[in-house]
């Protein structure tokens, strides 16, 4: 029999998190005896500190606010792809004690993008410029052959867009959150706002909107995200996201491929259904 191994997602807050639930199913699916996966609430002071409780039994790590970037001087290496926005979701653990970080979030969002038909756009337009707006540049860097609007609410987030854009040489436009309705005629639109920021703008959505990406999933739909499905356009929700990064996730941390994607989205529904 496999000796115990153990992984969990970090956070603060974290209650909220579906990550074990999707995990957990996916360790049933493969028929990983023995593998739990667990919560934990650890915020940037405490994080170095749990970072020495780790035993040879970890073999991973998802990681959420505010611990993106805190971890990387933990960290023996990272990947390209978590090195180019300076932000890491997940950690492998070896048996031997090297700990390696990288980011799903961004081939994530491809994929969620991909499985809904979308493999390259003309222009595209972001809502917000938080943390994961810069994954959406980053996401959009692979698949966007024009122009990206990327609309802030201050002159510190549009200064912060610049420098991503730059760093990932891709072609954006700064714009101001007042003229956010206008975003809304773009091909694609990827909001990645808290909770209740884009609500105002559900009365801007065109006649025939196009693609809405919204990395929210709880509360779901979004205002937003349920007007654009009333008039008719296509809405991929956080959900999509959060399954897409925790399969590569799973298969990195487990050695195991492919995890099971249609299980992990079910299992995420229906724990949804049941908040």
């Amino acid at each position: 029999m496999a000796a115990p191994r153990r992984a969990a997602v970090l956070g603060s807050p974290i209650a909220h998190s579906l990550s074990p639930v999707l995990h957990r199913t996916a360790y049933a699916e493969l028929g990983l005896e023995g593998w739990t996966y667990g919560r934990f609430e650890v915020d940037e002071e405490a994080l170095p500190g749990f970072f020495e409780t780790l035993g040879p039994q970890w073999a991973g790590l998802s990681l959420t606010m505010p611990l993106k970037r805190a971890v990387i001087p933990l960290l023996d290496g990272i990947s390209e792809t978590a090195a180019s926005v300076d932000a890491v979701n997940t950690v492998v653990l070896t048996e031997d004690g090297r700990r390696t970080g990288d980011n799903t979030d961004i081939p994530g969002i491809v994929a969620a993008l991909r499985e809904h038909g979308i493999d390259e756009v003309e222009s595209a337009a972001v809502l917000g410029a938080g943390a994961t707006a810069s994954s959406a540049l980053a996401a959009l860097a692979r698949i966007c052959s024009g122009e990206i609007v990327v609309h802030v609410r201050s002159e510190a987030r549009a200064a912060e867009m610049r420098q991503w854009a730059e760093r990932l040489d891709v072609t954006v436009r700064i714009a101001d959150w007042d003229d956010a309705g206008q975003a809304l005629n773009a091909p694609l639109v990827l909001s990645t706002t808290p909770a209740g920021v884009t609500d105002a703008l559900a009365r801007a959505v065109p006649q025939r909107p196009a693609v809405l990406f919204d990395v929210l999933y709880d509360p779901w739909p979004t205002v937003l995200a349920a007007r654009w499905s009333a008039c008719g356009g296509a809405v991929i929700s956080g959900l999509d996201l959060l399954v897409h990064q925790a399969v590569l996730q799973v298969e990195q941390m487990t050695g195991r491929s492919p995890a099971p994607l249609d299980a992990m989205r079910k299992a995420g529904e229906r724990a949804l259904t049941g908040r």
